[in-house]
C-alpha cells in the first residue's frame, strides 16, 4: 500500500488548508484500517490529526477544537483533511498514515506512511 499526500505549499492566514491522501495498492474501503492525519513540528513533534476509517466513521483531535473537516472520495481511493481558519501554529509536515487499531499510541503503531507535505502558513 502506498499513500501520498498533495496540495498547497503555503497557506494564507484564515485561510482553509485542503490536503488529499491518495491511496495505491489497497481499497480505503476494504482494508480495515484507519486513514490518518499527521503533523509535525519541530516544537510539538508528532500530533495526530484524525481519521477516516474503512466503514467512513471519522474521529478528530479535541486539539484542532472542532476546525477540521476528514472526508474521502471512494471512487478515486483519497481521502481529504480540510483544516479551516489556519493560523501559522498550522505550519507543519503533514502526513497522512494508516493503522490498523486505535487509539495509536506512536508512529511504530502506523503500517503506511506517506512521504509528508510541508505547508506553511504566511501572508
Amino acid at each position: 500500500v502506498q499513500l501520498r499526500e498533495s496540495g498547497p505549499g503555503l497557506v494564507k492566514p484564515s485561510q482553509t488548508l485542503s490536503l488529499t491522501c491518495t491511496v495505491s495498492g489497497g481499497s480505503i474501503i476494504t482494508n480495515y484500517y484507519y486513514w490518518t492525519w499527521i503533523r509535525q513540528t519541530p516544537g510539538k513533534g508528532l500530533e495526530w490529526l484524525g481519521y477516516i476509517s474503512y466503514s467512513g466513521s471519522t474521529y478528530y483531535s479535541p486539539s484542532l477544537k472542532g476546525r477540521s473537516d476528514i472526508s474521502r472520495d471512494t471512487s478515486k481511493n483519497q481521502f481529504t483533511l480540510q483544516l479551516y481558519s489556519v493560523t501559522p501554529e498550522d505550519t507543519a509536515v503533514y502526513y497522512c498514515a494508516a493503522v490498523n487499531k486505535w487509539p495509536a499510541k506512536t508512529r511504530y503503531d502506523f503500517e503506511y506512511w506517506g512521504q509528508g507535505t510541508q505547508v506553511t502558513v504566511s501572508s
